[in-house]
């Protein structure tokens, strides 16, 4: 899944270039790791890629390894809902009876191996019970309030270790609330991580989303005619925004869960880009060549002008060639509001 827009990331994530085609930790781009990472599960023909079709020459520039018949575009986004049944058709069609993995373009994986062995082990129970909905839950290390949560049930003794049922989904909670759930030693983080057999997600979709399926099966109909991209655009203008998780999962039997430790972030907010980069002696992350003086625990990234920073710590500073960002890092998620602010403003030229 790959179409969102990246406000948190603002200056430097724009609607023209979002968060997933850029290189934020690394040479490579998120979208470009995320894509090579699964190459040792399965060949490039099987590797889908769903975005929006402004988008369109980002994919192709950056995965032009991968079958432009693999490209598959949304008029414009509708959340998770949509885009997972939209590519759930397309797979359908190929194999009635494949197994999909659903991934986001986005998100960082320090241990490729464990990730891998993990997706198996979803792989496995998925086709060994055919109607379940398996997601994969990460063990918490602090009381986060930027993910939802997924709260285990019962174990369930799989092949190559256990799972648990799902007893709940929880939003994004408030700090007291994130604190509790963290204590308790019962939830997980939601990575956004789903396996399940294509066919399986398209009955939940017209049992639990039966307007939503409505509309897929309308373009199912024209996958492979003229009318294809006519049909996708009108089904998407009555197509609800609806989030696979608040669509599906919260109602759904048959729901269990993994664990997985593998080094994972979403990569949220500048701040976590700064956790999770190396740092300079004195703590600070920098791009560029500012002008620096007392400066510590900083992430600092310039473009071609001059930038000096005198005496400052926590800070995130981003700067281009025509906006500039500073922040104290426990601030970072609130650059959305940035980005809504500037909408509001008319400013839509800095988006």
């Amino acid at each position: 899944m790959a179409g969102g827009v990246g406000s948190r990331f603002w200056p430097r994530s724009r609607k023209a270039l979002p968060k997933q085609y850029l290189s934020l930790i690394g040479k490579e781009t998120l979208i470009q790791t995320a894509a090579n990472r699964l190459l040792s599960l399965v060949p490039s023909e099987r590797i889908f890629v769903v975005s929006t079709l402004d988008q369109k020459h980002l994919l192709t520039s950056q995965l032009g390894w991968l079958p432009t018949a693999n490209f598959l575009y949304e008029p414009f986004g509708k959340s998770t809902a949509p885009c997972i049944g939209l590519s759930a058709l397309h797979i359908h069609a190929q194999d009635p009876e494949a197994v999909m993995m659903i991934l986001p373009a986005d998100h960082l994986i320090t241990d490729t191996e464990k990730f891998c062995q993990v997706l198996r082990n979803g792989i496995e129970i998925v086709r060994e019970h055919r109607d379940s909905l398996v997601t994969i839950g990460i063990q918490p290390t602090y009381a986060a309030t930027g993910y939802g949560y997924i709260q285990r049930g019962e174990p369930v003794q799989i092949k190559n270790g256990k799972a648990f049922k799902v007893r709940a989904f929880a939003e994004k909670p408030n700090a007291e609330i994130a604190q509790q759930f963290y204590v308790s030693g019962e939830f997980l983080w939601n990575s956004g991580v789903f396996i399940w057999r294509a066919a399986t997600i398209l009955n939940y979709m017209e049992e639990l989303m039966p307007e939503l399926f409505e509309e897929l099966m309308k373009i199912k109909s024209a996958i492979g005619t003229a009318d294809y991209e006519k049909v996708v655009e009108k089904a998407y203008k009555q197509i609800r925004s609806d989030s696979i998780d608040y669509g599906i999962m919260e109602h759904a039997s048959n729901v269990l869960v993994l664990e997985g430790e593998f080094g994972w972030s979403d990569v949220g907010s500048w701040e976590e880009v700064y956790n999770i980069s190396e740092k300079d002696p004195e703590g600070n992350i920098i791009k560029g060549q500012p002008i620096l003086k007392d400066v510590v625990n900083s992430y600092i990234e310039v473009s071609d002008r001059p930038v000096a920073v005198i005496g400052v710590e926590d800070l995130i500073i981003v700067d281009t060639s025509d906006a500039l960002l500073v922040c104290k890092r426990k601030d970072s998620q609130d650059v959305k509001w940035v980005v809504e602010k500037l909408k509001h403003n008319g400013l839509q030229k800095y988006l």
